[in-house]
């Protein structure tokens, strides 16, 4: 029986070299932690850390007809995306369930880049080229990029020094290309940690340098390599979902609470239908926050009980480094998903109270 062995990035020689723990995420070589999780998250919270997120999958659309093609592929509304501009948006069945979350690129007025999760990207190049389109060139650009996430409050100290490129024009959800130490770049301002910052796509063979050049560049303010146990701690602190945990093939954006990525006036794209009948029925279920007060950290799974009964399950839970607390996200049945309610949850067996909060639980200051 053959086995596929894991992918690595451009920079897994320098996540070895720095110590960091390895696993397999997604079929990927990847660092989950160097000095430490907390310390991690700390540094990103505080002043800023560099992640490797090659694994990332990105679709290439080009061609007359290429907005029309993505915007019958996905809910956000891309016709409203000028070129320079990214929107987050999903690619769903049929049934107006998440095939995958993605960010939409309006590179040029004909050019799209769909950045697509690693877990899907295969099957996401997959599902997008099967729909017809004749004059589109429609091409898997993943081997083409390495992708470095650097986050946090001081991420424009550290990274202006080393790009021509004016950063504060940059707006949220914004890019632009220029050069960072020297080499070719696209600069999104967007990011998974809830924190300001900046993503680097750059091709593989410059990922090397740029990361050195960072880190160096960084380190008197406090910029510490980070990997993926810090970057989901900061991300469920900020609230976003994560595919395969608050969101799946089982959920809609209805369920999810991203009913603002669903445009449903800017025309057909699959799954509208199955969405606008699931509105009609409304939900019977709701993404909601907890908080622990006993003792103990809820994991994907656990289910949510009131009154002994079973009420919803958990998708992600961990102890905040920011809040110093086990927090989590959870699927709570609508009539018991107001925040401020006691519920508990069942830890192995073991009933531990907790309370519904809103989400997100942080929000920087802007």
């Amino acid at each position: 029986m053959s086995t596929t062995s894991p992918r690595r990035t451009p920079l897994y020689d320098r996540h070895v070299a720095a110590g960091a723990r390895i696993v397999d995420f997604a079929g990927w070589e990847m660092p989950v932690q160097y000095r430490g999780v907390i310390d991690e998250h700390r540094a990103v919270r505080s002043a800023a850390g560099l992640f490797d997120v090659s694994h990332m999958g990105e679709i290439r659309v080009a061609g007359a007809g290429a907005a029309d093609f993505v915007q019958r592929l996905t809910p956000n509304d891309v016709s409203k995306l000028v070129p320079g501009r990214i929107h987050y948006s999903a690619l769903l069945d049929p049934d107006g369930t998440f095939h995958d979350d993605v960010l939409v690129y309006r590179i040029a007025a004909d050019e799209l880049m769909i950045v697509v999760n690693a877990a899907n990207a295969a099957a996401d190049f997959a599902w997008v080229s099967s729909f017809p389109h004749p004059n589109l060139a429609v091409e898997d650009a993943s081997d083409g990029y390495a992708l470095l996430a650097l986050q946090g409050p001081k991420t424009t100290a550290i990274l202006q020094p080393l790009t021509a490129t004016e950063l504060a024009p940059i707006k949220y959800y914004g890019f632009a290309r220029g050069e960072v130490a020297g080499v070719p770049a696209i600069l999104s301002r967007t990011g998974y940690t809830g924190e300001d910052g900046f993503e680097l796509y750059l091709d593989p063979a410059d990922a090397a340098a740029v990361w050195d050049r960072l880190l160096e560049a960084g380190a008197p303010h406090g910029l510490v390599p980070a990997g993926l146990g810090a970057r989901d701690t900061l991300r469920l602190e900020s609230g976003m979902a994560l595919y395969g945990h608050e969101i799946d093939r089982t959920t809609t954006p209805w369920d999810a609470g991203l009913d603002w990525i669903v445009k449903l006036d800017a025309g057909d794209f699959v799954g509208r239908d199955a969405l606008v009948a699931a509105r009609t029925r409304g939900a019977s279920r709701k993404l909601v926050g907890f908080e622990i007060e006993g003792r103990g950290i809820a994991r994907e799974g656990h289910k949510v009980l009131v009154g002994g009964a079973e009420v919803g399950h958990v998708t992600s839970g961990t102890f905040s480094p920011t809040f110093e607390r086990a927090l989590g996200m959870a699927y709570v049945a609508v009539e018991h998903a107001e925040p401020g309610n006691a519920v508990e949850i069942d830890v192995r067996g073991r009933a531990v109270a907790a309370r519904l909060r809103p989400l997100p639980f942080y929000k920087r200051a802007r």
